[in-house]
C-alpha cells in the first residue's frame, strides 16, 4: 500500500491524535513522530522511514526503520542506536546527525537535533539553587 494511501486513510480516524483547541495545530503522540505534528511530513505510521528518538535508562535511543524490512518482521525492521548519558552533548548530536543524514531522511534532521537536544537537558540534573541573602533592614538587623 503507497504511503499517501495509509495517510489518507489515518489521517481522520487515528487513536494517536489530540486534538486540542478548535483551530489549533492537531498533535500527534505515535511513535516516530518527531515533533508532535499530525502532519504527513513527521508521521511514524504513514511513512515507511521513520525516526524515532526516545529516552531510556542508560541514555538515548535512536530507532530508525530498515529500508527493505519486510512488514510481517516488525521488532527486526527497526536499527537501533543507543547515547550513553556520559558521553556528552556534542557527541549524541554529532550520532544523531550521522544517523540522519546518510541519506535516510535529510528532511528531518533538525528536528532530530532539537529532540535530542531537549532529552539532554532533561536528563541532567539541575544546579542546585543557593542560599537566598538577606537585604535591606532585615540584614542591617542581622548584622547587629
Amino acid at each position: 500500500m503507497s504511503q499517501d494511501l495509509q495517510w489518507l486513510l489515518l489521517r481522520k480516524s487515528n487513536s494517536f491524535v489530540v486534538k486540542g483547541v478548535p483551530g489549533g495545530p492537531t498533535f500527534s503522540r505515535e511513535p516516530g513522530n518527531l515533533r508532535n505534528l499530525h502532519s504527513f511530513k513527521y508521521s511514524g505510521l504513514a511513512n515507511a522511514k521513520t525516526i524515532d528518538v526516545s529516552d531510556s535508562g542508560s541514555g538515548i535511543v535512536i530507532s530508525t526503520r530498515k529500508t527493505k524490512a519486510s512488514p510481517h518482521a516488525v521488532s527486526k525492521a527497526y536499527a537501533k542506536t543507543n547515547i550513553r548519558q556520559r558521553s556528552g552533548g556534542r557527541r549524541a548530536l554529532g550520532v544523531a546527525a550521522s544517523v540522519v543524514k546518510k541519506g535516510y531522511r535529510p528532511d528531518l534532521r533538525a528536528a532530530a537535533l532539537a529532540r535530542v537536544s531537549a532529552l539532554l537537558a532533561a536528563q541532567k540534573e539541575p544546579k542546585p539553587s543557593p542560599p537566598k541573602k538577606v537585604r535591606g533592614k532585615k540584614a542591617k538587623a542581622a548584622e547587629n
